[in-house]
């Protein structure tokens, strides 16, 4: 199996390869800039890094790269600075997902692809009725208009349930939602459930970014985890100790 990763030389994007690697999975991985990997990764046979802007690129280009793989995945953000949160590209995230997508359907593949996007706690899935207190609705609503990323975010998996659908030819997706992002250096125990068991706003759970990569590896590398997943945006907490 082949993964092409976006966003891998995030926070959460290096700790996916390394997960998928440890999987004896394959990898290739878009970056910016090279050589940002440990040793692990880069020496890994598995494991190939092509150089080059992901918002930059064509479809066409795209599509060379996701030629015979068999998951894609998406950990990109924006950068916490104020170029990063106010500048361009505004939809970083979506217009990736949507060349991706596009790309993908572009190569035919013999078997639907699995598309595995990192989103955010803070966006409701809309095929489900979830609750949202009146509370937090205001301040989404306000962060929406003020807080870019936050509107990327919700545009991305929005174009995954409606533009992709639950049953498409060629691709599948889960958009992946984790609390407050935290570092841990190991996989701990964790929780999904399908929509928030608490407000994103006024009483924020912790996910642990390593937790994060451990679930979208299961899910691009085990059937089980994948049925149970596949077209649903689940919400990820580490488990209470």
């Amino acid at each position: 199996m082949t993964t092409l990763v976006v966003g891998a030389t995030g926070a959460t994007g290096r700790l996916l390869v390394e997960q998928l690697l440890q999987r004896g999975e394959a990898v290739r991985a878009i970056v910016r800039r090279p050589g940002t990997f440990n040793e692990f990764i880069t020496s890994h046979p598995d494991f190939t890094e092509i150089q080059a802007s992901v918002h930059d690129m064509t479809v066409g280009e795209l599509a060379q790269q996701v030629e015979g793989c068999n998951a894609i995945a998406s950990c990109l953000g924006h950068n916490i600075t104020f170029k990063g949160v106010f500048g361009k590209p505004r939809l970083l995230v979506t217009d990736t997902i949507r060349k991706l997508c596009e790309a993908v359907q572009s190569t035919n593949p013999a078997q639907p692809v699995r598309g595995v996007l990192m989103n955010t706690v803070g966006n409701s899935n809309r095929d489900l009725a979830e609750r949202v207190s009146f509370a937090q609705r205001c301040v989404i609503g306000l962060m929406r208009i003020t807080v870019p990323p936050l509107k990327d975010n919700e545009q991305a998996a929005d174009y995954l349930r409606t533009q992709i659908g639950q049953n498409h030819e060629t691709l599948q997706w889960a958009a992946v939602r984790p609390d407050a992002l935290i570092d841990e250096s190991e996989v701990t125990a964790y929780d999904l459930y399908p929509s928030p068991i608490r407000s994103a706003i006024f009483n924020p759970g912790k996910t642990s970014r390593i937790n994060v990569a451990h679930f979208m590896a299961e899910l691009m590398t085990d059937q089980e985890t994948w049925n149970r997943w596949q077209g649903q945006m689940p919400a990820i907490y580490n488990r209470p100790e």
